[in-house]
């Protein structure tokens, strides 16, 4: 089908700036959709059903599961996080590009079920800068921010797995590079 949008996967460690340099592409490219991911847990002030999060039970959550619903899915604090394959088939079969700004864990479950996604990993410049980015954050312990860096080294030794890699050093850089990804 050659009006079918594209899946486009983006990950990195925390503290990679994923999240940062995809608010600039998606100011370069506003026909790009973020990918709404589905919980367990409960709304929080200001969050709307269907827009931050789709909010479901637990028992809903576990359902799509086993009906092979969900194109990824993990647990954190006792509820569910994943990504549902019918928005995103959805999302793409209306021609929309579509963003999953997700976990390494998840990419690998996303790249098993589509093979046709475009992966994208985002780099620190450095393991010492990525732990001075965790460190600048200010919102969690020493113990947490070595625990992070521990996984961080281990995601970063499968980075040649994603089909791009973007060293985000500068913000509007990696965004640009990203963007001339997307339009190849």
């Amino acid at each position: 089908m050659a009006n079918k949008g594209r899946l486009i996967i983006v990950s990195g460690p925390s503290g990679a700036g994923k999240g940062t340099v995809l608010a600039e592409v998606f100011k370069m490219n506003p026909q790009l959709k973020y990918s709404v991911s589905a919980t367990t847990r409960g709304p929080r002030p200001g969050e709307t059903d269907g827009i931050q999060y789709f909010f479901i039970s637990k028992e809903e959550f576990e359902r799509k599961i086993a009906r092979g619903e969900m194109l990824e899915y993990t647990t954190y604090c006792d509820n569910y996080y994943g990504t549902p394959a019918d928005y995103v088939e959805d999302q793409r079969m209306k021609g929309h590009d579509i963003v999953l700004e997700i976990e390494p864990c998840g990419a690998r479950q996303v790249k098993a079920r589509c093979a046709d996604a475009l992966s994208i990993f985002i780099l620190p410049p450095t393991i010492e800068e990525l732990e001075k980015r965790l460190i600048g954050r200010g919102t969690e312990v020493s113990e947490v921010v070595a625990a992070r860096i521990a996984q961080a080294k281990e995601e970063l030794a499968r980075a040649d797995q994603y089909d791009f890699r973007v060293v985000n050093d500068d913000v509007v850089r990696a965004a640009k590079e990203i963007d001339e990804i997307l339009r190849k």
